[in-house]
């Protein structure tokens, strides 16, 4: 029988002296295995591939058959792991906070070892002023609290 954890030692095996790690790994009804991965620095196709090919060459086909998907997370997928946020330094995040209903939207600025920075810039009216004036809140949240994290992709 095909594990998670059986699945978790080969890759680990194969990443060991990489910055690559792993982010989720899966396996479901009929040995359809689904392992997402990340990188430090940015993870292409073919470390995906030469991974893939480790795992699909240390599992025996003819004992038991499975169905195999190596990849990144993509765009839509939030951040899950601490170690993901480092590369996004300087990005915009929406950041929903465990318990609350509004997300938190900002760049951030910072990532500590347990929290992460968020700058957010809002244009609000300022008592006594007429026009509207950029402002500015920091947020410092820790991992622990934040429920959902995605990255803002922007085309400007």
């Amino acid at each position: 029988m095909i594990t998670k954890d059986k699945i978790e030692d080969i890759v680990n095996d194969k990443i060991a002296d990489s910055d690559v790690f792993v982010v989720s790994i899966s396996v479901g009804s009929g040995n359809n295995i689904k392992i997402n991965l990340d990188s430090d620095s940015g993870l292409g196709i073919d470390e995906c591939v030469q991974i893939s090919r480790h795992v699909e060459h240390t599992l025996d086909r003819d004992e038991e058959d499975f169905k195999l998907d190596v990849s990144s997370p993509g765009v839509d997928e939030g951040l899950t792991m601490p170690r993901q946020y480092n590369k996004h330094v300087g990005r915009t995040l929406r950041v929903l906070r465990e318990g609350e209903i509004k997300k938190i939207e900002g760049e951030l600025a910072e990532v500590g070892s347990d929290q992460i920075k968020l700058v957010q810039k809002e244009k609000k009216r300022v008592e006594g002023r007429k026009k509207k004036e950029w402002v500015t809140t920091e947020y410092d949240i820790p991992f622990n609290e934040i429920e959902e994290a995605k990255v803002i992709v922007s085309f400007k």
